[in-house]
């Protein structure tokens, strides 16, 4: 929207000014009055004008002196001026006033009709300077937006190609993980088909079919966690990830757990220790504690460098804390920021390391039950990752 169009009209008479602001007022127009160079100065500081009209002769400074005034300033050099008259042509006063910046010079008595004319050309040109500006604004304004619309579809782009690559790294990853322990179950049926063509009997001594289906199990719970973890992954980006509370006691949990891994622990050389000296209880979801646990000390036998695992529970009012410290290799700063990151599979071992989803629904997981997941590590001095529970009381 324009704003209304301002004139200045300057004149010691008042009654001149009153004559000439009753001839140029308009519903368009604002039309500001001074009797003075200083109070003309004044508005012109103040406000935009389409016109300045000036007398020329006024006591203090006259108009010819304002006009420099004006075209020696900044904001006001590109203002219009007309300069008015009572005095004869012979004093040459038209030239003068050329000569100051004036872009026309009136004699008075004024011919209204002729000034009306004048004024509403200089209206108009501002009206159409105003409306370019505008034009500009919006035409600027556009391009910015159009920037940031590519810049969007850049961004857009680019988390597109990062996901495509991210998706095809990620079914690579599925079908080696889950392609080992397959490979695994495949031969040991071809090796038993093999071992029943030929009439082995002694190939399924207890002893053996014992160790057969322990093989067996192993594998199938090796896929399946896998598929759980592909599970929970598909729940937390939809939103979708629930835990159910109960009655909890840590202590147990991690006595369970512990005992559950020794064996694990054994295979990779590792001796897991617990330091629980009291019972802690809260309003937790148990299953996924476990979770969580054991996939903080699988990563430590796993990373551990077949160095002694500590894991640790202490409590006070507020919150619980489970601690599990391995003696391996640590982690720089870098890998540290970027360790909870869905595929992110750390150091490279040589052994295989998953999907690399552990950390990332860990950390997902005790973030919903209002807790944290943290690490604190340094290369050459192992690596601590630390569960902060609230103690929140039963809903």
């Amino acid at each position: 929207m324009l704003e209304r169009t301002k004139l200045l009209i300057v004149d010691d008479l008042p009654e001149n000014l009153r004559a000439l602001h009753a001839l140029l007022r308009d519903e368009e127009r604002a039309v500001y009055q001074a009797t003075s160079g200083e109070e003309a100065l004044a508005l012109l500081l103040e406000h935009d004008f389409a016109l300045a009209i000036l007398d020329v002769q006024m006591p203090g400074m006259d108009g010819f002196e304002l006009a420099e005034l004006m075209r020696g300033t900044e904001k006001t050099r590109h203002i219009p001026i007309v300069f008015v008259s009572a005095a004869g042509k012979e004093l040459n006063y038209a030239f003068k006033g050329y000569e100051a910046g004036a872009v026309d010079f009136l004699y008075k008595p004024l011919d209204g009709d002729m000034v009306k004319s004048k004024v509403n050309v200089f209206v108009a040109l501002h009206r159409q300077r105003q409306e370019t500006q505008l034009q500009v604004a919006a035409l600027e304004k556009a391009r910015a937006e159009q920037e940031a619309t590519l810049q969007e579809l850049h961004a857009a782009q680019e988390e597109l190609q990062r996901a495509l690559r991210t998706r095809d790294e990620f079914m690579s990853m599925v079908a080696h993980e889950l392609r080992t322990p397959l490979n695994t179950l495949f031969l040991e049926t071809q090796l038993r088909k093999l071992q029943i063509e030929r009439g082995l009997q002694e190939a399924f001594n207890p002893d053996v079919w014992k160790k057969m289906v322990a093989r067996d199990d192993r594998q199938i719970q090796s896929m399946i966690r896998l598929i759980d973890d592909m599970l929970d992954v598909s729940r937390i980006r939809s939103g979708k990830l629930s835990i159910r509370p109960a009655a909890t006691e840590l202590s147990g949990l991690l006595q369970r757990i512990v005992a559950d891994l020794s064996r694990q622990a054994q295979e990779a050389g590792c001796e897991i220790s617990l330091i629980a000296e009291q019972e802690v209880s809260g309003w937790w979801d148990e299953f996924r504690l476990e979770q969580v646990i054991v996939n903080l000390l699988t990563n430590a036998l796993r990373y551990g460098c077949n160095k002694p695992v500590e894991v640790k529970l202490d409590a006070d009012a507020r919150e619980a804390r489970i601690s599990v410290r391995d003696g391996g290799a640590g982690m720089s700063e870098e890998t540290q920021a970027r360790i909870f990151e869905p595929f992110e599979r750390g150091l490279d071992t040589g052994v295989s390391a998953g999907l690399g989803l552990g950390l990332y629904i860990s950390r997902q997981l005790a973030e919903a039950h209002q807790g944290t997941l943290t690490v604190n590590s340094a290369l050459g001095d192992g690596s601590v990752f630390t569960l902060t529970l609230p103690r929140t009381a039963r809903p």
